[in-house]
C-alpha cells in the first residue's frame, strides 16, 4: 500500500470517527467522502471496510465507559454488579427490533436505499426534527435523568427508533438520541445510552458483514482495515470527550441545521458535479 492510500484510509478513518457519535449521520459524510477520495480497493471490500473500522469506534466506547459496563469486580473475588448486569440486559431489549430487521432486510435496504436522494432526505428531515424537538422540549425537565432512570419499556422505544438509523443518512446515534429525548430522557443519559447501545448493534453488523465477505483477506487488506480502525479509535475518544461535555451546556440544534446544510450540499454535488 503506498502513501497515498495510507493517507487515505487515514482521512476515512477520521471521518468515521467524528461522524460515528455526533448525530449528523457517518452514511452521508463517507457517500460525499468516497466521490472525492476512492480506495484502490474492490467494491467489495470497501463495502465491508466502511462497515468494520466502526469497530475503533466501538474500542473508544468500552475504554471511556468501562467503568460503567464491565458487570464484573474481581478486587474483592468475582464479584457481579447487579446494576450493571441490569444496563445490559436493558440494551439487549433495545437491540431486539434492530436485530430482527438486520437479518431480514439488510440486502433490500442497501440495495434500494444506499443512494444519495435518500441520504440528503434523511438528513433534512431529521435536521429539521432536531430543531423542532429541541424548540418544544426547551423548557420541560425530563424525567429520565440517569441511567437508572431506564425502564425495559423505555429501552425497547428507544430500540424502536433504532429502526430509523437503517436508512441511509439518518445516523443511528441521531435516531436513539432524537427518540430518547422525545421519550423524557435528558440529552446526557441520551447520549450515553446511545454509545452503550452501539457496542451490541456495530458489533453484531460488522461481524454479519464480515461473515457475508469471507475471511480470505490479502495483507493490503488486513493493513487497510487495522489502519482505519486504529484512526478511527483514536478519534472516537476525542470525539466522545467532545461530546458528553457539549451536551451538559448545550442542545442539539447545532446539529440539526449541520445536517439540513449537508443534505443540500449532497443533492446540488450529485446534480452537478457527482456522477
Amino acid at each position: 500500500m503506498d502513501f497515498i492510500e495510507i493517507l487515505k484510509v487515514i482521512f476515512l478513518g477520521v471521518v468515521e470517527g467524528i461522524t460515528e457519535w455526533l448525530p449528523i449521520s457517518s452514511t452521508g459524510h463517507m457517500i460525499l467522502v468516497d466521490e472525492i477520495i476512492t480506495l484502490n480497493v474492490s467494491a467489495e471490500f470497501k463495502e465491508l471496510f466502511l462497515i468494520v473500522i466502526q469497530l475503533g469506534a466501538i474500542l473508544a466506547v468500552i475504554l471511556l465507559f468501562w467503568n460503567k459496563i464491565f458487570p464484573f469486580n474481581f478486587k474483592k473475588g468475582p464479584v457481579i454488579k447487579m446494576d450493571i448486569m441490569t444496563l445490559w440486559l436493558k440494551i439487549i431489549v433495545a437491540c431486539l427490533p434492530a436485530t430482527v430487521m438486520v437479518l431480514l432486510f439488510d440486502d433490500l435496504i442497501d440495495r434500494y436505499f444506499y443512494n444519495y436522494i435518500t441520504v440528503a432526505i434523511t438528513l433534512v428531515v431529521y435536521g429539521v426534527l432536531f430543531i423542532v424537538i429541541e424548540n418544544r422540549n426547551k423548557n420541560k425537565t425530563p424525567r429520565i435523568r440517569t441511567l437508572s432512570d431506564i425502564t425495559y419499556k423505555t429501552a425497547f422505544l428507544i430500540g424502536l427508533f433504532q429502526l430509523l438509523s437503517m436508512i441511509p443518512g439518518t445516523s443511528r446515534s441521531g435516531a436513539t438520541i432524537l427518540g430518547a429525548i422525545i421519550i423524557g430522557t435528558s440529552r446526557y443519559v441520551a447520549a450515553e445510552f446511545s454509545f452503550f447501545l452501539a457496542i451490541p448493534a456495530m458489533f453484531g453488523y460488522s461481524l454479519l458483514k464480515m461473515i457475508k465477505f469471507g475471511f480470505d483477506y490479502t495483507s493490503n487488506e488486513v493493513l487497510v482495515l487495522i489502519l482505519g480502525m486504529l484512526t478511527a479509535f483514536v478519534v472516537s475518544v476525542i470525539v466522545i470527550k467532545f461530546l458528553m461535555g457539549y451536551v451538559k451546556k448545550h442542545d442539539f440544534k447545532v446539529f440539526g441545521y449541520y445536517r439540513i446544510v449537508l443534505g443540500f450540499l449532497v443533492v446540488l454535488y450529485f446534480l452537478f458535479i457527482g456522477k
